[in-house]
């Protein structure tokens, strides 16, 4: 089916439960927020067969747009910009940071008028998507979409052009003085890369 995505948005929420990508809880993020709920995408890019199957769904949204080149900012989006790629047939690059402004390295670049798509694991303020974005016509990349896995936003990130995910989740956050749990007597766990 054209554009369209094959696996049902509760079948990958269940992928990523099973996998504890997606956790219930009470969490304290690396922002000093609380939430009920930790996302962690690489717990289930981990399984090759999962990025494959995910990734591809991915792709599948992008195929009629003669996508190039597939990019990502790094770390996060790194296994799915690869795996879109391989799907679309394309070569796949990363941004990283330099002092902290994304950048190519490594070599990497980007021809002048190709046809690039940019992938995240997820989108929660579209920040870090809208810097690859930037990177990508710094170099003379033409910008034909962005696409994720999770839209934490709820498809409230402005990330200046259109992008699709396989799945709309969002995650509610609340300052610690805000937090229902807090009040309810509960403490926070701090999950995460930065724990």
């Amino acid at each position: 089916m054209k554009g369209k995505i094959m696996i049902a948005k509760e079948k990958i929420l269940d992928i990523l439960f099973e996998n504890n990508a997606l956790l219930k809880g009470h969490f304290l993020l690396s922002s000093g927020l609380h939430s009920p709920n930790y996302l962690q995408c690489a717990l289930v890019l981990q399984h090759p067969e999962y990025a494959e199957m995910l990734c591809r769904e991915i792709a599948q949204l992008f195929k009629d747009k003669k996508i190039d080149l597939v990019t990502a900012p790094a770390l996060g989006g790194i296994i799915v910009a690869h795996e879109v790629a391989k799907a679309l047939k394309c070569r796949a690059i990363f941004a990283e940071r330099v002092e902290g402004i994304l950048t190519l390295r490594r070599g990497f670049s980007i021809k002048s008028g190709e046809r690039v798509l940019i992938v995240e694991d997820v989108i929660t303020t579209g920040g870090s998507t809208r810097e690859t974005i930037d990177v990508v016509k710094r170099n003379g990349g033409i910008v034909v979409g962005v696409g994720c896995l999770i839209d934490r936003s709820g498809g409230n990130a402005d990330v200046s052009v259109p992008y699709k995910s396989l799945v709309s989740f969002p995650i509610p956050t609340y300052t610690p003085e805000t937090c229902p749990q807090c009040k309810s007597g509960g403490i926070p766990v701090k999950p995460g890369s930065r724990g």
